[in-house]
């Protein structure tokens, strides 16, 4: 006879609930923290009632159409101001080309991928239809401009252009 057959162990009931415990306890326990990571690197919701959004999109609908009649030439550039700065720079002209002056553009950078970078830029009138701004933290990589235009109060202009930044 063999002396290591009288040495094993069978394999009982409580073997096998303990591997299958342990088996069970690792898998929940991996898709815990799988979970807990990914819940922590969301960055939230775009929206919180699709009711409300619905109503806002037509409204943007609406701008949108008023905002073409008026044929206003907004151009924007964007570029680096220093090493993770940049500046934006606006030039606004009516349809018939004289430099549009009183309003007040804003910009925000936002960046597609993680709304938490996103960044606002003052902008500040500098004459003839010209608008500028700069600001810091601003990481390579693409970003979209979105650039806003208020006269009395009201939204008059709304562009939202991506930009590649280095």
């Amino acid at each position: 006879m063999n002396s290591s057959a009288a040495t094993e162990k069978p394999l009982t009931g409580r073997a096998v609930l303990a591997i299958l415990i342990a088996f069970f306890g690792v898998v929940i326990g991996v898709n815990a923290v799988m979970m807990r990571f990914a819940i922590e690197t969301l960055p939230g919701t775009d929206v919180d009632s699709a009711y409300r959004a619905s109503l806002a999109y037509e409204r943007e609908i609406q701008s949108a159409h008023e905002q073409e009649a008026r044929h206003w030439q907004v151009e924007a550039s964007v570029a680096r101001h220093d090493i993770d700065g940049a500046q934006i720079r606006i030039v606004a002209h009516d349809m018939k080309g004289a430099p549009l002056t009183g309003l007040e553009f804003s910009a925000r950078l936002e960046r597609p991928t993680d709304k938490r970078a996103d960044r606002t830029v003052p902008l500040t009138d500098a004459g003839a239809g010209i608008y500028k701004g700069t600001v810091a933290g601003i990481s390579s990589g693409q970003w979209h401009l979105v650039i806003e235009g208020d006269a009395r109060g009201q939204r008059v202009f709304r562009s939202r252009n991506r930009v590649l930044l280095d």
